[in-house]
Parts: C-alpha cells; sequence; structure tokens
C-alpha cells in the first residue's frame, strides 16, 4: 500500500502546486510535505526536490521563489488570470447560456488557476436588459450541429415559436425539419443555422434557441454546391435581425457622424463618399423588412434613404402604417 502511495505522490503534488501556489502564494518543501500527508502520503523534503524536477522536465513551469517567502510556486499556466476572466465575463453575459449552466463553466474555468486566483473569477458582470435563457436545449443543439457538420450528416428537428399566451409550441402542427447543416452563425446574440433544404432547393437559416427534438440523420449532407456559392459574410451584414424580406443595393445619405454605425454594422470594405455639409454616400446591400426600416427610423433624420425608388415607396409605407397607430 505504502508504495501504491508513492506512486501517487507525484500526482498529488502536481495538484497541490497547481492549486495553491501562484505568484503571490509559495509553499516551501516542508509545506509541500504537509500538503501531501494531507492525502495520507508521506514525503521527505530531499523526495520533494527531484519530483519537482521530474515535473520541470515534464513542461510544468515550477518557479522557486527567493528573498524572504522562499518556496515554490506554478509560473505560466494554459491561460493567464486576464484571460480567464475575459472568458467568465463572456459566459456571465452571454444571453443563450442558461444561469446553471453558466455556473457550472464558471465552476470549471476557476479549476484552471490557484484556488487564491478562483476567487477573483467570481464576478458578476452587469449588462443591463439581458435576460438569461431558461433551458439549456440550445447549449446542446449547438453541440449536435458541430457533431453533424464534422460528420457530413444531415439533421432533423421540430421548430417552435412564441404564442401570446407566451407559450412556446410548435410550428406547422409540430412538422419535422430534415436539413443539410453547413454553418453556425451569431447574430444579434443568437445562433443561427444556416442549411440547405433540400426540397425547398435553397439554403435557409434557422434560429437554433427554437429547435426542438433535434438529433442527426444517418444521411449525407446535400448542398454542397449551394453553400459554396452561399457568401455568409454578405448575408450576415445585410440581414437585420435575421427575418425574411427582399434583398436590394440601397443608397444611403448620412451625417458623418453616422461613419461609425455604417462601419459597424456593414464592415470596413464599405466605401463612404464624402457629400458636401459633413455628410457621405454609401452603397450597402441589406435585406428589406421591417426589421431594416425600424433600423432607419431608429437612428432618425441623420440617416435618408436615397435609391432605389421602389424602396423608399415600401419605407414610406412603413412609416405611414405607424402613423396610423398614433
Amino acid at each position: 500500500m505504502a508504495v501504491q502511495s508513492q506512486k501517487k505522490k507525484i500526482l498529488y503534488l502536481m495538484r497541490i502546486l497547481m492549486e495553491r501556489t501562484d505568484e503571490s502564494h509559495v509553499m516551501s518543501a516542508n509545506d509541500l510535505c504537509i500538503a501531501l500527508n494531507e492525502y495520507g502520503i508521506s514525503a521527505e523534503r530531499k523526495s520533494i526536490y527531484s519530483d519537482i524536477e521530474v515535473l520541470q522536465n515534464f513542461g510544468i513551469d515550477i518557479l522557486k521563489a527567493r528573498g524572504s517567502s522562499q518556496g515554490y510556486y506554478i509560473g505560466a499556466r494554459r491561460f493567464s488570470l486576464p484571460e480567464l476572466k475575459l472568458l467568465v465575463d463572456a459566459v456571465q453575459s452571454s444571453k443563450f447560456i442558461t444561469r446553471k449552466k453558466s455556473d457550472e463553466l464558471i465552476y470549471k474555468l476557476e479549476k484552471l488557476t490557484s484556488q487564491y486566483e478562483a476567487s477573483e473569477l467570481q464576478r458578476q458582470v452587469f449588462i443591463h436588459n439581458r435576460i438569461k435563457a431558461e433551458n439549456e436545449t440550445i447549449y446542446y443543439n449547438v453541440d449536435k450541429i458541430h457533431t453533424a457538420i464534422n460528420r457530413n450528416f444531415q439533421i432533423h428537428f421540430q421548430y417552435c415559436e412564441w404564442t401570446v399566451e407566451k407559450k412556446f409550441q410548435l410550428k406547422k402542427n409540430g412538422a419535422v425539419y430534415v436539413v443539410s447543416p453547413w454553418a453556425l452563425t451569431w447574430e444579434d446574440e443568437k445562433y443561427y443555422l444556416i442549411a440547405y433544404d433540400e426540397t425547398a432547393q435553397k439554403m435557409k437559416h434557422y434560429r437554433v434557441d427554437k429547435m426542438q427534438h433535434l438529433d442527426l440523420e444517418q444521411t449525407e449532407r446535400v448542398g454542397r454546391q449551394q453553400f459554396e456559392r452561399f457568401d455568409l459574410g454578405t448575408f450576415a451584414k445585410k440581414t437585420f435581425g435575421m427575418y425574411g424580406g427582399h434583398d436590394e443595393e440601397v443608397v444611403l445619405y448620412c451625417h458623418n457622424d453616422l461613419a461609425g454605425v455604417i462601419l459597424d454594422r456593414f464592415g470596413s470594405d464599405v466605401i463612404l463618399i464624402p457629400e458636401e455639409n459633413e455628410h457621405f454616400r454609401v452603397r450597402v446591400s441589406v435585406t428589406v423588412s421591417r426589421q431594416f426600416f425600424g433600423w432607419l427610423t431608429g437612428i432618425g433624420e441623420k440617416m435618408q434613404l436615397v435609391e432605389p425608388e421602389s424602396v423608399r415607396l415600401e419605407y414610406r409605407a412603413y412609416l405611414t402604417q405607424l402613423l396610423k397607430q398614433l
């Protein structure tokens, strides 16, 4: 039994160093012997030195502190503390990850640093008007979609929608959708699946959080050529809220103050043409929809829709309909 404990000693020593040391918290050889004793393993100080050398040769960055507080500690880790803080903030602020799953992920992230630095990861990121998801379906749907893409399989699922009674109900009387998944995209804090619908013979997008009972088909994907012709970047830039509409190139006349708004929405490759009186024109591809018109209206008088006239007429009709509600 003693021999078995000694074989485990170096593994427990690595755990102790990983969990209990950092640059501000060092442990001497005596401290490490005491800590090993907590696991029922006896050790002499001399053996600690040789074990540490083995761990260093294995690639663990174990450093020795000099000065008044001499001892050993873990130096470089796979993730630095600022990187872990960034990951924790991303997990906490993500809308699609449930609170329960957020806590589980953060707990796992804490294991990547010392127990002292882990306490700094117990952060609460305040995101105004941010509501966390209520269920974890999307978390597993994303994983299954990635699996299907990697294995070149189609998927099936049922699609849902919210009712005015706040019930999540199946669309099309619970019809099963069978599609070929080709990509996942993140837009407006939601995951969207880009997939080929063989029945409709075209690429479509679906909100992943509205999918239920998703699973893999044992059938190879189709639509590769259609997806290769599909410009995912342009699709993401021109689509407002991922709602249906028709694609158009429009010309916008904007005040110079809106340069950042245009570049954030459409990317830095668009051409801003300077005009008089601190304005510029820009030609962009959009999906003409109520969401696009709502975006225009929200920006206000500093942006005008100039061309084409057909879209201007649609926008005017949209505004007229809104005014009737006042």
